[in-house]
Order: structure tokens, then sequence, then C-alpha cells
């Protein structure tokens, strides 16, 4: 890839690529620097990676980025530590997109950039797969799980008035 195609490849996939850090981590500022490290990698290798597979590599250089980056600062949550076992009533001024992102941070990573990738950011099953290196059957697999999941927590809640 030449400068020319390198600027091209940041210039498509930028934005999706931000959306989907953004929405994983929930925190603008890291986001843009995680994005900003993919593109300076990319930059870097940009003679091995030819523009058709840039935004397959940016999309998984991130995804292990953002792996790394919660691991290090242990934004990963797992369990039901937050979401409740037993029905409960949640106050009408909690947020609908504050119980998704709750529901969400309970995830494995993997599964959670599944949803993200699919249902925010609408990818196909093919291109999660080559993003993630996972076979399309594994990615429905961990979506179809990681769904049920959410919809186990979210069950269990009843808003009030």
């Amino acid at each position: 890839m030449n400068k020319k195609e390198y600027n091209i490849a940041v210039e498509r996939h930028a934005n999706n690529l931000f959306g989907y850090v953004v929405k994983y981590l929930r925190n603008k500022q890291d986001a843009q620097d995680i994005v900003q490290d993919v593109f300076e990698k990319l930059w870097k290798r940009r003679k091995q990676i030819p523009l058709e597979n840039s935004k397959a590599w940016m999309f998984r250089t991130g995804h292990n980025a953002l792996i790394n980056f919660s691991t290090r600062h242990k934004r990963t949550v797992y369990g039901n530590e937050h979401m409740p076992e037993k029905t409960v009533a949640v106050d009408r001024s909690f947020e609908n997109q504050e119980v998704i992102d709750l529901a969400l941070s309970l995830l494995p990573p993997v599964q959670k950039s599944i949803v993200l990738l699919r249902d925010l950011e609408g990818y196909n099953y093919a291109d999660i797969g080559e993003i993630l290196e996972l076979s399309e059957s594994q990615v429905k697999v961990y979506l179809y799980r990681a769904r049920k999941k959410i919809k186990k927590q979210l069950k269990n809640l009843t808003i009030i008035q």
C-alpha cells in the first residue's frame, strides 16, 4: 500500500472504526487514542498490507488493542455483579442506553465485539469473521449466546414510572 492508498483506507474506515471502539469502551478520549494507534501501526506496516485487506486488518488490530486496553485498565466486568438475578424495579430515569451498555459490559470481549459489529455497526457474518479471525459459524454461535445473555439480564428488569 502506498501513501495514497493508506489515506484512502483511513478515510474509508476511520468513522466506522472509531464508532466501534467508542461503543466498546464508552470513552471518547480512550477511543481516539486507540484509533490513532491503529492508524500508526497501519502506516508502519503499509507495505505488507494490501488496500483490500486494510479494513479487516484495522478492525482486528483495533479489537486486539481494545482487549489489551480493557485488561490493563480492568474495565471488563464478568459475572452478574451489576445486573440483578431476580426481577427488580428500575427507576425510569435510568436510561435505556445505560441498561444496554451495562448488559453489554457483562459479555466476554469477543461476544461484545460481535454484538457491536453486527447489531450496531451492521457488518455481515463474513466480515465479522474476517475481522475477528473466526469462522462464520463461530460468529453466529457467539452472537446467539451473547443475545441470549443480554435477553436474560434485561428480562429481569421492570421499569417503574
